[in-house]
C-alpha cells in the first residue's frame, strides 16, 4: 500500500504538469491505452484468462474507477497538489463504513484509531471554512467550491472501487481486476475526448506516458494490498500518499508547506504506524473472503 501510495503521488505530479492545458478526458484516455497495453502483456506472459468470472462486478469496478478518475485529474488540474490529495482522502472513512456494510468487515479498535489519527491529519492539512461560493483555507488562498464538490465526488466514488476490489478478491486474480479498470475506462472517455480533442506536445507525450507507468504501478500494487488485507486497513495505511503529495507540492510546485501542513502530516503518518501494527484477523479474512 506504501509503494502504491507512492506512485499515486508521482502521477499526481504527471497530471498537473499536463493538467493546465489537455483536458481530464484526455489523460484518462492517454492513461488507459497505457494500462491497457501493459495489463495484456502481464495477462498473457502469466499465461491467465484476462476475462475474469464475475463479469457483471468487474465492469462495474472498471465503471465507477473511472468516474473516480475524472474526478481526481480534474481535481488535480485545478487544485494545488497537496490540496487536491488530501481532498481525495475523504475516502478512507467511505471505505470502511461501505465495506461494513457490503461485506461485512469489522471495524476494529486498532482501524478506527488509526481512521480517526488520519482523519485530523487530513483537517489540520485542509482546515477547511466553508465561505460562499468556496471553500478557503483558513491563512490561505480560497479554493474553487466546483473543483473541490468533484474531488470529494472522486474520494466516494473512489471507495465504491476499493470495496468492489475486496469483493473480487476471493473469484478473480489481480491482473484481471487491473485489466478491466482500462478496458471499461477507454470507450467512456474516448467520446468526450472526440468533443474537444487537444494535440499534445512531445514533452506533454512523455508526462502523460508517466502517468500511465504510474498509474500501472499503483494499481497493481494497490489490488493486492486491498486482497491482502481489509479493506479499512488497507486504506488507512495509504494515507501515506498526503505526506508525498506534500513533499512534491513544496520541491516541485513551490506550494508552502507550513506548521499546520507538517502538523496534519505527522498525523497521517502516525496513521499509517498504527494500522501497521499487530491486529487480529480472522481466517475467513486472510483468506481474502
Amino acid at each position: 500500500m506504501v509503494i502504491s501510495a507512492l506512485s499515486f503521488s508521482l502521477m499526481g505530479i504527471c497530471v498537473k504538469q499536463v493538467g493546465g492545458r489537455i483536458p481530464a478526458a484526455e489523460v484518462v484516455l492517454a492513461r488507459s491505452l497505457v494500462n491497457l497495453t501493459l495489463s495484456w502483456w502481464q495477462l498473457r506472459r502469466a499465461g491467465i484468462r484476462p476475462w475474469g468470472e464475475r463479469r457483471a462486478l468487474l465492469v462495474w469496478r472498471g465503471g465507477i474507477g473511472s468516474v473516480a478518475l475524472f474526478c481526481v485529474y480534474v481535481a488535480l488540474s485545478e487544485l494545488p497538489l497537496a490540496s487536491a490529495t488530501v481532498l481525495q482522502y475523504l475516502y478512507p472513512t467511505c471505505t470502511a463504513l461501505l465495506a461494513w456494510l457490503l461485506l461485512g468487515e469489522p471495524i476494529g479498535r486498532r482501524v478506527l484509531a488509526a481512521v480517526a489519527v488520519g482523519w485530523l491529519g487530513v483537517l489540520l492539512v485542509t482546515r477547511p471554512a466553508v465561505l460562499p461560493g468556496t471553500l478557503a483555507l483558513a491563512g490561505g488562498a480560497a479554493l474553487p467550491a466546483p473543483a473541490v464538490l468533484i474531488a470529494i465526488a472522486g474520494a466516494f466514488c473512489t471507495a465504491l472501487a476499493y470495496v468492489s476490489v475486496r469483493s473480487l478478491a476471493g473469484s478473480e486474480h489481480p491482473l484481471v481486476i487491473v485489466f478491466y479498470f482500462p478496458l471499461v475506462a477507454l470507450p467512456m472517455s474516448l467520446p468526450l475526448v472526440l468533443l474537444n480533442p487537444v494535440l499534445p506536445t512531445a514533452v506533454e507525450l512523455l508526462w502523460l506516458l508517466g502517468v500511465g507507468l504510474f498509474t500501472q504501478l499503483g494499481q497493481l500494487t494497490l489490488t493486492r494490498g486491498l486482497i491482502g488485507l481489509p479493506a479499512a486497513r488497507a486504506t488507512a495505511i495509504s494515507y501515506v500518499q498526503v505526506a508525498f503529495a506534500g513533499l512534491w507540492g513544496w520541491l516541485i510546485f513551490g506550494e508552502a508547506v507550513d506548521g499546520w501542513t507538517m502538523a496534519g502530516a505527522a498525523l497521517v503518518l502516525g496513521a499509517t504506524l498504527i494500522s501497521l501494527g499487530r491486529s487480529r484477523v480472522s481466517p475467513a479474512t486472510a483468506a481474502g473472503r
